[in-house]
């Protein structure tokens, strides 16, 4: 089903792009680029190590995703899936979490390990995923409240966006602090209700703002932002800059900037 959906996908776009009359002069573009779980694929990093958010520093794209989540003692580590090693992130304590190694021989990060290094430049924003619990809904709220006092106590602010699947816990976090960005990530929402809940944009699955067009624009219209992921092929890639989305998340971000360069 999933191959079929892409099939779609990418039917609808090889026609609109083929249909598109080349432009008349070169065309500018607004997009910002996301690097997602950091900048990891060239380089043969490990996805959401502070190797891969080095290296989307060192490129200068303008975000790194990373997602969050909390051990049992509630410290606050960097990891994608629910278990690394077969060791469960949520249900085991820090201590016998820190004692685990990358593939490439860190540590497995925390949420201070990499908001102290994000604060030693101002280029490369922290996205930060939180993550939901499998435990309760509770659980996933704790995550955000302490990922926010976090952020404040480290300063970091001004470098700092958030995002997550749960769309309460969406709206919990923009009340924790009403100043900080907030998305939403799950694509069930519309446009109109995200603006009427006072969150900061949309950061949906690629396939949605295909299928759902007038969103892309609705969103603009009503001050939104508009992130959609995870995007890795050029021909999506310059369909999403056409309409000028003002971030597109991907595990290429080379690939996005040389064609920014373009």
């Amino acid at each position: 089903m999933k191959n079929c959906i892409r099939s779609v996908i990418f039917g609808l776009l090889f026609v609109a792009c083929s249909s598109k009359k080349d432009p008349v002069s070169t065309p500018v573009y607004t997009t910002k680029v996301i690097a997602h779980r950091g900048a990891w694929k060239a380089v043969g990093a490990p996805e959401n190590s502070m190797a891969s958010l080095r290296q989307a520093i060192r490129l200068g794209c303008y975000g790194s995703e990373f997602d969050v989540q909390m051990a049992a003692d509630s410290v606050l580590f960097i990891n994608h899936d629910t278990s690394l090693q077969g060791i469960s992130i949520e249900t085991t304590p820090s201590s016998k979490l820190l004692a685990l190694k990358l593939s490439n021989g860190e540590t497995l990060p925390t949420l201070q390990s990499f908001l102290a290094e994000g604060v030693q430049q101002a280029k490369t924003r922290l996205m930060i995923e939180i993550k939901g619990s499998r435990i309760s809904q509770d659980r996933t709220f704790a995550t955000a409240r302490k990922a926010i006092e976090l952020v404040k106590a480290m300063k970091a602010q001004a470098l700092v966006e958030y995002s997550s699947f749960d769309y309460e816990v969406c709206k919990k976090m923009r009340q924790i602090d009403p100043t900080a960005n907030v998305v939403y990530l799950n694509g069930d929402q519309t446009p109109e209700q995200v603006a009427a809940d006072k969150l900061s944009g949309l950061d949906y699955y690629y396939g949605i703002f295909i299928l759902k067009e007038d969103w892309i624009r609705q969103a603009q219209q009503k001050n939104l932002t508009v992130n959609v992921w995870t995007v890795n092929e050029t021909l999506s890639m310059k369909w999403f800059l056409e309409r000028k989305v003002d971030f597109i998340t991907t595990d290429e971000p080379e690939r996005l900037l040389d064609l920014l360069k373009q």
